[in-house]
């Protein structure tokens, strides 16, 4: 059984890595497919382009795009149209997975004054680009209304340090009460693999953030903490991204999905361990 990672980056190329060691045969698809690691086997292929032969045997198809800009025009081409050309190839093909799973974000959500949201709850996004991507996710479930959308949250870990660089720099704005929420690489990459293989039923939406929203200030004290340097004095935060909302994984948990990386803490933890930076 092929299971096809449409957009096959770093996450999807570790969700492959995981699907492949669970026996499926795993098919990236990336404009650079030299850079898709062995097992899987990688296929050059733009989202928005004339797409490759798709198996006939596939089983899963995991949509994981991105935008190559922060604009409309970039959003809307990676995610309207890439899913749109996706779901035309299995057309095209007469391929009919069991599973679809477009990985979608957590910025189709508003600001919900530090109030908890979740699978239920209405979106409306502060941007342009989280408004395309509600818009992929209800072409999608138009035309696969059993597809499954994975929203993450802010993604950390390996070659994501942004924080961990702000913080080493002397240069992060600790703000003033802005929530966070966010999640591990390699536990949105297990919750893609979980939800694609492990749940008989799965339902048309999931959060995928981990058990603790929390202020962006206590995360840079943690990382201020493990690296033995010191914040700048508090400030009022230049930047409302993220939105100020508390995010709920008790869908995804009821699946029987368990984390590696819980909180911050954990997961900050192996990223600093992996960088071979001493910690405390």
């Amino acid at each position: 059984m092929t299971v096809l990672i449409a957009g096959c980056g770093d996450l999807g190329t570790e969700a492959g890595l995981r699907f492949a060691a669970a026996g499926f045969s795993v098919l990236g698809w990336r404009r650079s497919a030299e850079k898709i690691p062995a097992p899987l086997t990688g296929q050059a292929a733009d989202l928005t382009g004339s797409l490759p032969t798709i198996p006939a045997d596939t089983e899963v198809v995991v949509i994981s795009t991105a935008a190559r800009e922060r604009s409309e025009a970039a959003y809307r081409s990676a995610y309207v149209d890439g899913t749109a050309n996706v779901l035309d190839a299995l057309d095209r093909d007469g391929v009919h997975p069991r599973r679809i799973l477009f990985v979608s974000s957590t910025a189709v959500y508003g600001d919900a004054g530090g109030g908890w949201l979740d699978e239920e709850s209405p979106t409306a996004p502060a941007s342009v680009t989280g408004a395309v991507i509600r818009e992929a996710e209800d072409l999608l479930h138009a035309r696969r209304p059993d597809a499954i959308v994975l929203r993450l949250a802010g993604i950390y870990g390996p070659g994501r340090t942004r924080l961990i660089d702000q913080v080493r720099a002397g240069t992060a704005d600790p703000g003033r009460g802005q929530l966070t929420n966010r999640i591990h690489r390699d536990d949105a990459a297990s919750a893609i693999v979980h939800l694609t293989t492990a749940v008989a039923d799965p339902a048309p939406l999931y959060l995928g953030v981990d058990n603790e929203p929390v202020e962006k200030r206590e995360v840079l004290r943690f990382l201020a903490a493990e690296l033995g340097t010191e914040l700048g004095p508090e400030e009022p935060s230049n930047s409302s991204r993220g939105g100020n909302r508390r995010l709920s994984n008790t869908r995804l948990l009821s699946t029987g999905f368990e984390f590696s990386y819980p909180t911050f803490r954990e997961g900050y933890r192996a990223v600093l361990a992996g960088d071979g930076v001493r910690h405390g």
